[in-house]
C-alpha cells in the first residue's frame, strides 16, 4: 500500500474514530458531557443533536462520495468546539489535561487537510489545479 493512500485512509479514520468515540460519552449523559453543555447553555439538546450530527459527520467521512462534505461538516463542529475552549470552557475541562481540546484540533486539521484534498469533489467551489 502506497504511503498517500494509507495517509488518506488515516486522515479519514482518526477524525471519524475521534468523533464516534465521544458519542458514548453525550448519548449516556456522562458528567463531563453534561458539565460542557451546561456550562455553554447546550444542556441537553445541544448534546444530543451535536452527538446525532458527529454521527452522520462520522460516516460521512468514510464514504469516499460523501468525505468532502464529512470534512467541511467536521470543520464546523470542531470550529465550534475549539472556540468554545478558548472563549467558555478553557483549554482544560474538568482535570482532563487538554485531551478534549487536542481531540477537538485533531480532528479539524485532519477534516481541513480533507477538504483541500477532495476540493474538486466540492460542487459550490470549483478550483482548478
Amino acid at each position: 500500500m502506497k504511503f498517500q493512500s494509507l495517509f488518506r485512509i488515516l486522515l479519514k479514520w482518526i477524525p471519524a474514530i475521534i468523533l464516534l468515540q465521544t458519542l458514548l460519552y453525550k448519548f449516556t449523559a456522562a458528567p463531563e458531557s453534561v458539565y460542557i453543555f451546561s456550562t455553554l447553555g447546550l444542556e441537553p439538546y445541544g448534546r444530543i443533536g451535536l452527538g446525532v450530527l458527529e454521527l452522520i459527520v462520522a460516516i460521512l467521512l468514510v464514504v469516499p462520495r460523501t468525505t468532502w462534505l464529512g470534512a467541511l461538516l467536521g470543520l464546523g463542529i470542531m470550529a465550534g468546539a475549539l472556540f468554545s475552549h478558548v472563549t467558555k470552557l478553557g483549554i482544560v475541562v474538568q482535570n482532563d489535561g487538554g485531551t478534549l481540546f487536542i481531540l477537538a484540533l485533531i480532528t479539524f486539521i485532519c477534516c481541513s487537510l480533507l477538504a483541500w484534498l477532495h476540493r474538486n469533489q466540492i460542487p459550490f467551489i470549483k478550483i482548478k489545479v
